[in-house]
């Protein structure tokens, strides 16, 4: 058989990647084939990046080679880990079925980061994408009480032979939070190893399916949980939000620092300036910036981010939240526009 690229794919059709559970040609996990005369070089690219699971694919890949072409063929075989932030969703081992995962982030709390996340979560949903989300606030999940689901529980189903959690359906979207699996009443004390095993747990152990955006609300902060997350997950990126006061903005340059680090990268799609001013009811005319004027939006331009926008103070989003009824449902109100 004559070697050239096509007939070497072909040798290499059925070799599966243990993890992915496809074969690797169909995943377009060989890389960089080179061809002169009777040496062939290639890069196959695996999810484990453990030594021994290398080697199993290099014993593999030369087997499958050797057997198509002779065991004449010289062979340099690359093996090489994923770049999991670059991959598409059907390469990765987690939430493979979600096409867009979106992370939510504030360096400070109390600045509307919960609030901001419920509203992107369901304003999606309303326009008709599948969506999820994760309440990754371990120490104060929020977000069964701003979407109604308050002492509910996820459910189980059963997936090729293994339980997993099915999360709580609510304005179209499909949620999990620590906060379904604990006492309200309760302080949720746990070192930042259990937080960060709990979280995996809530990701890896519930059966998401397909969705085109997976919405997750980080806690303020740069801490354990942070970190779980970008490596844990294949963000497509993530949203800061600030308000315009400067002891705010000081923290949200450190997140926006933080998800620009080497060895996370995660791209930032821009900041969202919340609490931006406030109009009265009565003097619809008037605004009042309460918390400072245009701070995120001058940081944005110092940093060279987008800014998303720039929300109002309103008292009937904070009203929304508490009653469990996102801001965004409602018709003809400032927030929507």
């Amino acid at each position: 058989m004559n070697i050239t690229q096509e007939n070497i794919l072909d040798a290499l059709k059925n070799i599966i990647e243990p993890d992915l559970h496809k074969p690797i040609v169909e995943l377009g996990l060989v890389k960089d084939i080179k061809i002169s005369n009777n040496q062939v070089e290639l890069t196959v690219r695996v999810s484990n990046p453990a030594m021994h699971s290398k080697k199993r694919m290099e014993d593999a890949v030369e087997f499958a080679l050797e057997r198509a072409f002779g065991k004449e063929i010289q062979l340099i075989i690359n093996i090489a880990g994923m770049e999991t932030h670059q991959e598409s969703p059907e390469l990765r081992k987690v939430l493979p079925g979600v096409k867009n995962i979106i992370a939510v982030a504030s360096g400070k709390g109390g600045v509307g980061k919960s609030t901001i996340a419920a509203n992107l979560a369901v304003g999606l949903a309303k326009k008709g994408y599948s969506v999820g989300m994760i309440d990754a606030d371990v120490y104060g999940p929020s977000m069964p009480t701003m979407l109604d689901v308050e002492g509910q529980k996820p459910g189980v189903v059963e997936m090729n032979g293994k339980q997993l959690m099915a999360p709580v359906e609510t304005y179209g979207i499909k949620l999990m939070s620590i906060g379904f699996f604990a006492d309200p009443d309760q302080p949720i004390v746990w070192r930042g190893s259990m937080a960060t095993k709990a979280l995996k747990q809530l990701i890896s152990d519930t059966h998401w399916g397909d969705l085109d955006f997976m919405i997750i609300d980080l806690p303020p902060g740069t801490g354990d949980i942070h970190l779980t997350m970008v490596q844990a997950l294949p963000l497509t990126g993530a949203v800061i939000v600030s308000t315009p006061q400067k002891v705010a903005l000081v923290d949200a340059r450190k997140g926006v620092a933080m998800f620009k680090l080497d060895n996370i990268k995660v791209p930032i799609l821009g900041i969202i300036e919340n609490m931006a001013w406030f109009t009265p009811e009565e003097l619809p005319e008037n605004k009042y910036y309460i918390f400072g004027k245009d701070g995120a939006q001058e940081l944005a331009e110092k940093l060279d981010i987008s800014l998303l926008g720039q929300l109002p103070l309103v008292q009937s989003v904070r009203e929304s939240g508490d009653v469990g009824r996102p801001a965004i449902l409602q018709e003809n109100t400032e927030v929507e526009k």
